[in-house]
């Protein structure tokens, strides 16, 4: 018996979110059709002169707003963002540093220290085990 391999393929929602863009910035035909993960793997190793534009200006969804601004995706909705937002935005809100922003910053550092104490006592007492 010979296994027929077939082509597997993602949703475009799928593999924007793979590439790090915000889907309704994508172009039409990006959009409406499927992605092979071929495909994937070519835009992702040789990005198309529209991608490298999404990445660079936005607008950027959610996920890559927060980590631009170093909050997490609760503290940016906390904050009243609720679009995606542009480079230009994100620089804009990073120089005016408004208090939600300070303060989901300070939330997002105690959270990393406490990440950070628990692993190292994980290590701690599988060194000691």
């Amino acid at each position: 018996m010979t296994s027929h391999q077939s082509t597997q393929t993602m949703k475009p929602a799928t593999a924007a979110k793979k590439l790090g863009v915000y889907l309704e910035a994508t172009p039409a035909e990006f959009r409406e059709g499927v992605v092979s993960r071929a495909e994937l793997n070519a835009l992702q190793s040789d990005p198309p002169q529209w991608l490298r534009d999404l990445r660079r200006d936005g607008p950027h969804p959610r996920p890559v707003v927060a980590a631009k601004l170093g909050v997490s995706i609760a503290g940016l909705h906390r904050g009243g963002v609720t679009e995606p937002l542009t480079t230009e935005q994100i620089e804009a809100l990073k120089d005016e540093r408004p208090e939600w922003l300070e303060r989901e910053q300070a939330v997002q550092a105690d959270v990393r220290k406490e990440a950070a104490r628990v692993k190292k006592l994980h290590a701690e007492r599988a060194a000691r085990a």
